[in-house]
């Protein structure tokens, strides 16, 4: 059998690994990536497509009685759980909460703002080497309230985002029609955020990107990282015809990154919030000119390349358990109330889990115990977005530059 041999092998294909990957390979790093599937086919192809530079107060567990009533109920669309695998994530979801103080958010706030500030960067930069600008809108996104309690409290969330220099427009009944004239609901208002990037094809994105990475010399793999070991001049990996060794090895594989960090003996509490999305006709060749988030009902709508894409809340559940897409069935008929949506285009909806740590940051880094080992996973809601920012961090530790980014609060460490 022979041993292949590289600097680096990236485990994990979706927009996280690849643009390690490519940030490595910049740095004039030998990189493979190494995944059981084709680049973007994974937990990256199905998100609401947006580079969420906007973002800059995480998605945290709601503290307010109203809410948690609501949700324990299990018949929201936002949020929907699984009894039955109750134990699993019940222990997370604790926390989860205790780590969704005020003074808890406003840390991971701080913490990521510098990524969330480098995100449409980053994404700009690689989207141009890449040759695919058809695969980037500058659109914003456009968040509907139904309620005026929903609308007041977004709008207190605007101004704290506005104190760390994020803007947004503040849309009355009119203003909405102006922008999405075939939307229909009563409305008390909107904010647009005009900022973030829209993507109309995750995957192509992702597939995009690798095969810059391919175009420039590196190496894509089907493998198994479970087969990760450590050998005697540093990583080893099984492969059908030997093996693939390299001194460094990044574990990019969000939602399966415990499959390598767990038999090595970390006990990191990585979560995971699953959801599900499905595409849809427009009737009569109608236009949606913005992902459009309908706060209230817990849904959000995308104009994809494939079609208008549904994109459910979070479902709690072992990330592996049987769907449940009850969530997309409560939301398609108040989607179709708000838009004209046709005929589904898939026969059933597709399901993929969000990897996430109590405190809404990823983990991004060394290994604490073990040399040449290297972290780069977690990115909750954010991964298509953050992606390129922590490729560039994770890069710029692995080869001793000066981190654009304090990395401190993305240590692995602050789980020991």
């Amino acid at each position: 059998m022979t041993t292949h041999k590289t600097d680096v092998i990236v485990l994990g294909a979706g927009i996280v690994g690849v643009s390690a990957a490519l940030h490595l390979q910049q740095r004039g790093r030998a990189v493979v990536l190494v995944d059981r599937q084709q680049p973007g086919e994974g937990t990256s192809y199905g998100n609401a497509g947006l580079i969420e530079n906007a973002s800059v107060i995480p998605y945290m567990f709601p503290r307010d009685l109203r809410h948690l009533l609501r949700y324990a109920l299990n018949r929201t669309a936002d949020v929907h759980y699984r009894l039955i695998d109750a134990p699993s994530f019940v222990p997370w979801l604790v926390r989860y909460f205790l780590a969704s103080s005020p003074e808890g958010t406003m840390r991971s706030a701080m913490a990521a703002l510098p990524l969330i500030k480098r995100s449409l960067i980053e994404h700009e930069a690689l989207i141009a080497q890449a040759g695919v600008p058809e695969l980037l809108r500058y659109t914003g996104w456009i968040k509907l309230f139904r309620s005026e309690a929903s609308l007041a409290k977004a709008l207190a969330e605007l101004e704290t985002a506005r104190g760390l220099g994020v803007d947004g427009t503040v849309l009355d009944p009119a203003a909405i029609a102006a922008r999405e004239p075939l939307l229909r609901g009563a409305f008390t208002g909107a904010i647009h955020w005009p900022t973030p990037g829209f993507i109309p094809d995750p995957g192509g994105l992702v597939r995009a990107y690798a095969d810059l990475f391919e175009r420039r010399g590196g190496r894509v793999l089907l493998g198994d990282a479970a087969t990760l070991e450590g050998a005697r001049d540093g990583w080893r990996i099984a492969q059908p015809d030997g093996a693939l060794v390299a001194r460094d090895v990044v574990v990019a594989l969000g939602p399966w990154s415990d499959q390598v960090f767990r038999p090595l003996g970390y006990r990191i509490p990585l979560g995971v919030k699953r959801g599900y999305h499905q595409h849809f006709k427009p009737r009569d060749n109608a236009v949606l000119r913005h992902p459009v988030l309908d706060a209230d009902r817990g849904y959000l709508l995308a104009p994809m390349n494939r079609g208008i894409r549904l994109t459910t809340g979070a479902e709690f559940a072992r990330r592996d358990a049987p769907p449940t897409p009850v969530q997309i069935a409560r939301t398609v008929p108040v989607a179709r109330e708000l838009f004209p949506l046709g005929e589904a285009i898939e026969p059933q909806p597709w399901l993929g889990a969000r990897p996430c740590l109590p405190d809404m940051l990823p983990v991004i880094g060394r290994a604490p115990r073990h040399p040449g080992l290297w972290f780069d996973f977690g990115h909750q809601h954010h991964g298509l977005t953050l992606g390129p920012a922590t490729g560039r961090l994770l890069a710029e530790l692995m080869t001793g530059e000066t981190p654009f980014a304090d990395p401190t609060p993305f240590a692995a460490e602050r789980f020991s």
